[in-house]
């Protein structure tokens, strides 16, 4: 599944998420999930990602919240028109869940805000059949 948006922001959040079914543990209730993320920067200046936060969901209502300095242990810079894609991932007690979040970015100027993550599914597909 591939999500989209930039709900007015400057900065384009695309993520695309896979189930790793190779690490899972659905007889521990442990299901594995990996997300790529790619953030395009679409301002005229550049950007450095400060911080991530993140709230998962499983489909048991449980939520986890997730904050942290920059993402895989990187704070990077996005020039103007370019991009940065990362691949990290989230460990659910349940098939089914969501993420959701922002980045906290800061401009050349040194102006932060936020550039939302909008809501995406976690999804185990043999859970659906």
């Amino acid at each position: 599944m591939t999500i989209s948006s930039n709900l007015g922001s400057p900065i384009k959040v695309s993520v695309e998420t896979f189930y790793v079914e190779a690490q899972s543990q659905p007889e521990k209730n442990k299901y594995v999930f990996a997300y790529t993320v790619t953030i395009k920067n679409h301002s005229l200046c550049s950007v450095k990602l400060e911080s991530r936060h993140w709230l998962i969901t499983d489909a048991n209502g449980k939520e986890s919240e997730i904050d942290g300095e920059g993402v895989i242990g990187e704070k990077p810079s996005i020039a103007p028109g370019d991009s940065y894609k990362y691949t990290s991932g989230a460990v659910l007690d349940t098939p089914l869940g969501t993420m959701q979040g922002h980045y906290l970015m800061r401009n050349e100027f040194g102006t932060e805000f936020e550039a939302p993550i909008p809501v995406f599914r976690l999804t185990c597909l043999t859970a659906l059949h």
